[in-house]
């Protein structure tokens, strides 16, 4: 191998600070390396939900409705990408105040604002609305929520959302209360063994008292 040769190969090659600039460079375009961001993501969906606003729902007890459509004020085709759709449990500002582990964050691969889901990968079909009714999962924390709907593409990946409240994360909110790993045969169970200890303990004191006075009368 020549000279010339080497160096030409070294002409032709790139700083390794290039090929790593074109690399970030790559996944921020693509959004794929990364994460989509929610920014950067349309509302095109209207989501409405069977809550009311401040209602109290029981984790494992209560259901939701879902029902999701998109906006008619869109362009046709705008769906084009849509294959399949997400709905979560979403935290309020209220249930994220000093929590970390439940921070909004623009990129939805770290996102924790959703973290609990009603249904995965649900079709989509338009125009029809889409309904989809759950019981809150029983492991689902007490905090306050609303909903959201991810539209997702034929790879897995979110290209739209709606969702039951404003910009804010400030109206059409609602509580969930979670289980309290108690139940009702143990509280009932609990209240009668107090019961009969405190018969059992007067029942102590009357043999005690009945077997006094029947050695002070001898």
């Amino acid at each position: 191998m020549t000279y010339n040769h080497l160096f030409n190969i070294k002409k032709r090659s790139k700083p390794t600070n290039q090929w790593r600039f074109e690399l970030s460079f790559s996944c921020l375009a693509a959004a794929t390396c990364r994460g989509a961001t929610f920014s950067s993501l349309q509302q095109t969906l209207i989501v409405t939900a069977s809550p009311q606003p401040a209602q109290v729902l029981k984790a494992g007890e209560d259901e939701i409705t879902v029902t999701w459509s998109l906006n008619s004020t869109f362009p046709a085709g705008v769906d084009s990408s849509y294959k399949t759709v997400t709905i979560k449990l979403c935290y309020a500002p209220i249930s994220q105040k000093d929590r970390g582990w439940r921070k909004t964050v623009d990129n939805l691969v770290k996102d924790k604002t959703c973290q609990h889901k009603i249904v995965a990968n649900k079709p989509y079909i338009f125009p029809s609305n889409n309904t989809f009714t759950s019981t809150v999962l029983r492991d689902v924390p007490t905090a306050t929520y609303f909903i959201r709907a991810y539209a997702q593409n034929s790879e897995g990946d979110e290209v739209a959302y709606g969702q039951t409240t404003d910009s804010h994360k400030a109206v059409n909110l609602f509580e969930i209360q979670a289980i309290t790993g108690r139940h009702v045969s143990l509280d009932i169970a609990s209240i009668c063994f107090s019961a009969f200890s405190i018969v059992s303990l007067f029942g102590f004191f009357f043999l005690e008292k009945r077997k006094s006075k029947a050695s002070e009368s001898k």
